[in-house]
């Protein structure tokens, strides 16, 4: 995917990007591709593939504009956390990953692309929602884990009438079948399903999750009781 293919296809889901998303996209893509060579980030690295496979990938999450709050769990390289950042500079975004050298090329990311409303927190995303109950507008979660026990881990943190937005391949229908009884646990009903292929073919399937109800005080559970006892 080119640069030029890369915004057509952003325009016929109605995002647009001016010059300075265009330069801070760019700017990431290279900073990506030479801090790689540092410690392991992500497999992906060539540009036309990052442009494809990270930022095409994290914009799906967007159906429509966003504002408000945002925190994105174990965000790894910034995806979909800092990607959204950009393309909508008008929300407050927390980026949530537990491994302290990803941080650290997060907060230089920040740094060097001059983001302003976005922070770096240094935590497991199930720690970080027993301190930050119903504290964002919007949770985002990529490819970290499995359904029943991600929307476990991240649920409490999204507010009442907010949203758990999940990205996911192509079993992600399943998954959401396999997680019934979790989404309904933890206070979400299914609001709409959209599905999504990248321009090498794979198959993409986004999920917006709304909260309505309150979660129980009793959730999130430690993290190894969620793996071995799933809702």
């Amino acid at each position: 995917m080119e640069f030029f293919e890369f915004e057509e296809a952003l325009k016929k889901r109605g995002i647009g990007l001016n010059e300075t998303m265009k330069t801070q996209l760019n700017d990431y893509a290279a900073y990506l591709k030479e801090y790689n060579e540092k410690i392991n980030l992500t497999a992906i690295t060539e540009y036309e593939e990052v442009l494809d496979k990270h930022f095409y990938d994290s914009l799906l999450a967007a159906e429509g504009p966003l504002e408000g709050t945002l925190a994105d769990i174990g965000t790894g390289a910034g995806f979909p956390g800092v990607v959204l950042k950009i393309v909508f500079p008008q929300l407050h975004v927390v980026l949530i990953e537990p491994i302290g050298k990803r941080c650290t090329f997060l907060s230089s990311l920040i740094e060097k692309l001059s983001l302003e409303g976005i922070e770096v927190v240094n935590a497991r995303g199930e720690d970080h929602s027993l301190n930050h109950r119903e504290a964002y507008d919007y949770v985002t979660a990529r490819a970290v884990s499995n359904l029943n026990a991600l929307i476990e881990v991240c649920g409490a943190m999204v507010k009442k009438e907010g949203n758990f937005i999940c990205l996911r391949g192509r079993d992600g229908r399943k998954e959401i079948e396999d997680a019934k009884k979790a989404i309904e646990t933890m206070g979400f009903e299914v609001s709409f399903i959209h599905e999504e292929h990248l321009r090498n073919g794979d198959e993409r399937i986004i999920s917006y999750f709304r909260k309505v109800k309150t979660t129980p005080l009793k959730y999130p559970r430690k993290y190894n009781i969620i793996k071995k006892s799933p809702l």
